[in-house]
This record gives structure tokens, C-alpha cells and sequence, in this order.
């Protein structure tokens, strides 16, 4: 079983698992194809985790947990509500760029990766909601519903990772996020 602290040896063969299974996706991996291209032992990964399953789920929640460090980062370097959303959003967009499409859809078949995504969408429409309502308190916005703002954010943020939003319009999930940004402080200014 793995432990809640990871050495650093175990932490990088983590991340280069992300980066594999983010570029390739995962539902068609074996374990022994793992080991062959992360150039380690079935044991050193079932340190990680106690089954392949556990290890794509471990693997989604330490891509979205470092994507999440590195959104906040940005915001937080960002004072002017109007700016905090569009930077949100970029950054989000930002941090999904590395998944290929394979992955985005093994995941969204895959139903404990599925969990993790979606848990982060749902706290990607909370922290909306919040530099909604935070904007509307410091009188930067109009005084909206943010909580229902943030669950428009949210779906169109499931259209846009499920490729949906792409296929109907042409635009790249970049795009989208930026359009998607546009289209928020818009509606929100006074």
C-alpha cells in the first residue's frame, strides 16, 4: 500500500507516469508495459499504488493537484477582479493543454479517474463563484448570482475538457477558455 509521504524517487517516477499517461492515455497500458517504459519494477509502482486502477487514479489526482498549485499561483499573483477571472480560466486552460484527447476520454471512461476530474471541476466552479462573488463585494461587478455563474463556468468547462465545445465550433480548448473568460467578465460588469 503506499504511504501518504512519497521519497523523492518515488515522486518523480509519479510524475513521469503523469506525463506518459497525460500524452498517451492509459486504458490501453498493461502494467508491464509500464514498468517497460517508465524503466521500473511492478514493485517500485506498486509502491505507488496497490493496482493499475489505483495508480491512474493516483496518477489524475497528482496531475490535478500540481495543476491546481499552479493556477492558484497565477491568481494569486492578480488583484483586479476582472484580471483574476480571465487569469483563472487561462490558467486552467493552460494546465490542460498537456492532456491529450486519448487521456481526456479514458478518463471520462475510467470511473475513479472520472471522480477525481470531476471533483476538481466542481471546485473549479466553486473558486469561480468565489472571484465572482468577491468582485461583486468589492464593487468591480455587477451584483450577479455567483454561485450560478460558477455552475455555467462548470458545465462549459465539461463541454470544453470532453471536446464537445471543439467539435461544434472549431475552436481549440484554449480558445474556448479565453472566449469562455471574455464572455464572464462581460456579463458580469457593470
Amino acid at each position: 500500500m503506499p504511504s501518504t509521504r512519497r521519497t523523492a524517487r518515488q515522486t518523480d517516477l509519479l510524475e513521469r507516469l503523469v506525463a506518459l499517461l497525460a500524452a498517451e492515455g492509459f486504458a490501453s497500458f498493461t502494467l508491464d508495459e509500464l514498468t517497460e517504459r517508465l524503466r521500473c519494477s511492478k514493485t517500485t509502482l506498486y509502491q505507488l499504488a496497490g493496482s493499475k486502477q489505483e495508480l491512474v487514479r493516483e496518477a489524475v489526482k497528482h496531475y490535478f493537484r500540481s495543476a491546481a498549485e499552479a493556477i492558484e499561483k497565477q491568481v494569486a499573483d492578480t488583484s483586479a477582479p476582472a484580471e483574476r477571472v480571465v487569469v483563472y480560466l487561462n490558467a486552467v486552460a493552460q494546465q490542460l493543454r498537456p492532456l491529450s484527447r486519448r487521456f481526456l476520454d479514458d478518463m471520462a471512461g475510467f470511473e475513479p479517474a472520472r471522480e477525481v476530474y470531476e471533483a476538481n471541476t466542481r471546485l473549479a466552479a466553486g473558486r469561480i463563484r468565489q472571484l465572482i462573488a468577491d468582485g461583486v463585494a468589492a464593487g468591480a461587478f455587477r451584483d450577479v448570482h455567483a454561485a450560478f455563474v460558477g455552475e455555467v463556468v462548470a458545465a462549459t468547462m465539461q463541454e470544453i475538457q470532453r471536446g464537445e465545445v471543439s467539435a461544434r465550433t472549431g475552436l481549440t480548448d484554449a480558445e474556448a477558455y479565453a472566449e469562455l473568460a471574455s464572455l464572464i467578465v462581460h456579463a458580469v460588469s457593470p
